[in-house]
């Protein structure tokens, strides 16, 4: 019998936990407000369920060449973390609305390359939902459905907490910056420790 309380635990304890997307979320919120960073976030759910409903098929599908793109993932992934993180760093002390950067391809095109959703959609799909639903291809995609939609309200949620903060950060933006880029940092290099 699938266990939902477990699934569900698992998939809001693995998305509201710092990752790029929540991060440069918060950063957003901060930088823009909500509304202005509203944008990104969608561009995130967008990316997100293409990834979900791509993961889920090799999941389902090709389970066998799931180690083999595993590693090069976690190379690629923790190098552009640690690229967000670098940039993040290294901006400037004062928080000013960006029009430019971080909009809906940046948050679309962020989820291609971002390893914690996939490991994401592996662990859930190959834990939770494959061995009761492997052969129902109309649920694995509703799976897939609501895992992006589980990582997209949590980024909505940090990118509200930015936004709500966003006096308390400006006086504060270098910390800020700095948390947030050990944030990253953090994420990139716990990747290898699972």
């Amino acid at each position: 019998m699938f266990n939902w309380v477990s699934f569900l635990t698992y998939a809001i304890v693995t998305a509201v936990t710092p990752g790029p997307n929540n991060i440069m979320s918060m950063s957003n919120g901060i930088k823009k407000g909500f509304k202005k960073a509203f944008p990104f976030n969608f561009g995130i759910l967008i990316g997100f369920s293409i990834v979900m409903i791509i993961c889920t098929v090799f999941c389902s599908v090709l389970s066998s060449l799931i180690p083999k793109i595993k590693f090069p993932m976690l190379i690629i992934g923790a190098a552009y973390m640690l690229y967000l993180a670098w940039k993040t760093f290294k901006s400037s002390d004062k928080i000013e609305e960006q029009h430019s950067q971080q909009n809906f391809l940046s948050g679309l095109f962020l989820q291609f390359i971002n390893p914690k959703i996939y490991i994401y959609c592996i662990m859930s799909m190959e834990v939770y939902i494959l061995p009761y639903y492997n052969n129902y291809p109309i649920k694995l995609l509703g799976f897939a459905i609501l895992l992006a939609f589980i990582g997209f309200l949590f980024t909505l949620c940090w990118s509200a907490f930015g936004s709500l903060f966003k006096r308390i950060f400006s006086d504060y933006a270098k910390t800020v910056n700095t948390i947030m880029a050990l944030l990253l940092v953090y994420c990139a290099f716990s990747l290898f420790l699972s």
